[in-house]
């Protein structure tokens, strides 16, 4: 027992690191673990078992090679089935979304919500946070933090939405503050009843985080998303594990490119912004379609991509919406230099639809794509956004479990 305590004192340190690995997918065995760490193999047990004894991963002695293998099988390492989770939230333009996320970025739940968000951000947070409190009631899962992805800009420190443009929430709005005490209201608490600490990001920010770490952007060292949810654009970059958020959380603004000079007004008061040249209600009207009220915009844009591409007038809207995305992309390209793009929501459809027409469009328009060397993919998660301002709130824990656990 006290050779066990001290190979861990010495590992208490890499036990953060050895979490991320384990959360992320990059150590399933712990012989993986031992290698990725740097570590002797005992340290790396003796991490695997603290790991293991806060409830967060679960060891499989299990033997895991082929029979008559030489040599003693590695242990296998996955996240604890019924361990902590974080509480998720997303607001956008038609409503709401909270879920439960656990390690590894596994939904283990999701509450749906549509209403008119009103220009009180207390309302709809309300409404979202008492969704999550009863999965969390109903689920029985202790709960590590909170996470909320906003359509707007999120200055830094103190998650404000600077400018949400499709929400009726007045520039400025406390968002940080007015979820926090929603939260604490709910009476929603963590281990050992402690206040869960409560982030906020913007909402593509936090999906790109999601994507790097679970999705289609692992491995990538200069990942650039750009994504259409259910209203404008929105874009985010991920450098070297980070989010590239500038100085003040507003880095990244790729809605307002300016893709049509003489297009339509946008409502930072520019023209032909991608924001409202490229998002689904710009495809809905370019197929002569009305929005209808019944379903929301992103979903309307999507059944028409998949049902109706074969009308010519559906085409034809697609293929005007990927000429002005792609317009843009050349652009970030050109500045930004990524090694891999993701798209989301619409544009992850418009993709599907016809991926040559989109990436001839951003390889003939800029320098870089012109050598074919910028894969273009489509998100792969469901809900990045909620699994993105799960992060927010795991990262605590992943950057120190004792301390974030209370252990």
């Amino acid at each position: 027992m006290t050779q066990i305590r001290t190979r861990l004192e010495r590992g208490r340190g890499a036990l953060g690191p050895a979490l991320g690995l384990v959360h992320t997918g990059r150590a399933p065995t712990r012989a993986l673990l031992t290698a990725e760490l740097g570590v002797t193999r005992a340290t790396a047990g003796a991490v695997a078992a603290e790991l293991e004894a806060l409830g967060l991963i679960r060891v499989d002695t299990r033997p895991t090679g082929p029979s008559g293998a030489q040599g003693r099988p590695s242990h296998r390492l996955e996240v604890a089935p019924e361990g902590p989770v974080a509480l998720a939230a997303q607001v956008h333009a038609d409503g709401f979304r909270a879920a439960l996320v656990g390690l590894g970025g596994e939904t283990v739940a999701t509450a749906p919500g549509c209403m008119t968000v009103p220009a009180d951000p207390a309302h709809v947070l309300g409404e979202v946070v008492a969704a999550g409190a009863e999965l969390l009631r109903a689920h029985r899962r202790e709960c590590v933090g909170a996470g909320l992805a906003v359509p707007s800009a999120v200055a830094e420190p103190e998650g404000t939405a600077l400018n949400p443009l499709h929400l009726a929430w007045p520039a400025g709005a406390p968002v940080l503050r007015v979820f926090t005490e929603q939260v604490a209201r709910a009476g929603i608490t963590g281990p050992g009843g402690r206040p869960v600490p409560c982030f906020v990001g913007n909402d593509v920010n936090v999906a790109a985080l999601a994507e790097h770490r679970h999705g289609a952007g692992r491995d990538a060292q200069h990942l650039l998303v750009v994504a259409s949810g259910h209203r404008g654009v929105g874009g985010a970059l991920v450098l070297d594990g980070r989010l590239h958020t500038g100085s003040a959380g507003l880095a990244l603004e790729v809605g307002h490119l300016t893709v049509r000079p003489d297009g339509r007004p946008c409502h930072c008061g520019s023209r032909g912004c991608l924001d409202v040249e490229a998002d689904p209600l710009a495809f809905i009207e370019a197929a002569g379609r009305p929005a209808g009220p019944e379903i929301s915009l992103l979903e309307q844009s999507r059944d028409l991509l998949r049902t109706e591409y074969d009308d010519p007038s559906v085409r034809r809207a697609a293929h005007i919406l990927i000429d002005r995305l792609g317009t843009g992309l050349a652009g970030l390209v050109n500045v930004l230099n990524p090694d891999r793009i993701l798209l989301g929501g619409l544009h992850g459809h418009l993709l599907d639809a016809d991926p040559d027409r989109l990436r001839a469009v951003v390889a003939d328009r800029s320098l870089w794509g012109r050598s074919g060397s910028v894969p273009l993919l489509a998100c792969a998660l469901n809900h990045n956004s909620l699994v993105g301002a799960a992060e927010l709130a795991w990262q605590p824990v992943l950057d120190d479990p004792l301390s974030a656990l209370g252990g």
